[in-house]
């Protein structure tokens, strides 16, 4: 089973993101569905029936207080010269992080992945951009609202691929403390 560890976003949060395309010209972008807007703590990659045993328990162990968060800026990967992924940013990123390095610690040896975190929510993937002067002066013009949302829970969540995208199903929500 293919699962990674999230934080899901408020409606708000989640419409607010999938209506910046709008404001996006001159490139063809792959978008991520709205339903599908999170940010990742951690992508687990494939795991048994037992590794996500353990890990049901071990995430159980993670206590944290609400994190009062929003939405800050646009950025890209592996640059805005050079973008092939569209991101948006999240503070307080020491808060955030901190709440990653708790889940980090609690998967250690079955992760993936080793890159550093980066508080992010992935909105598009770029394929190609037809006019990059007026891409760049799109980018340029967009100004970000600061939503204001609190994260008080994350999930352990199943990734199926499709052919029409990813299906994401929540395994188990751990919630913060009161």
């Amino acid at each position: 089973m293919r699962a990674f560890v999230a934080v899901n976003l408020p409606k708000e949060a989640k419409d607010y993101l999938f209506n910046l395309k709008k404001q996006v010209k001159e490139a063809k972008i792959n978008w991520v569905h709205k339903k599908n807007l999170h940010l990742t703590l951690i992508f687990l990659g494939e795991i048994t029936e037992e590794q996500l045993n353990q890990l049901k328990e071990k995430l159980k162990e993670i206590k944290f207080k609400p994190i009062k968060a929003n939405l800050l800026k646009l950025g890209f990967f592996p640059n805005q010269n050079n973008p092939k992924c569209i991101w948006v940013s999240l503070e307080p990123a020491k808060e955030i992080n901190q709440l990653q390095l708790l889940v980090d610690q609690e998967t250690i040896g079955m992760a993936h992945n080793e890159q550093k975190f980066v508080s992010h929510i992935t909105i598009g993937r770029l394929k190609s951009i037809k006019n990059k002067k007026t891409f760049q002066k799109s980018l340029d013009e967009l100004e970000m609202e600061k939503i204001d949302f609190t994260v008080d829970s994350f999930q352990l969540i199943k990734s199926d691929l499709t052919r029409t995208g990813p299906k994401y199903t929540i395994i188990k929500e751990y919630e913060a403390m009161s």
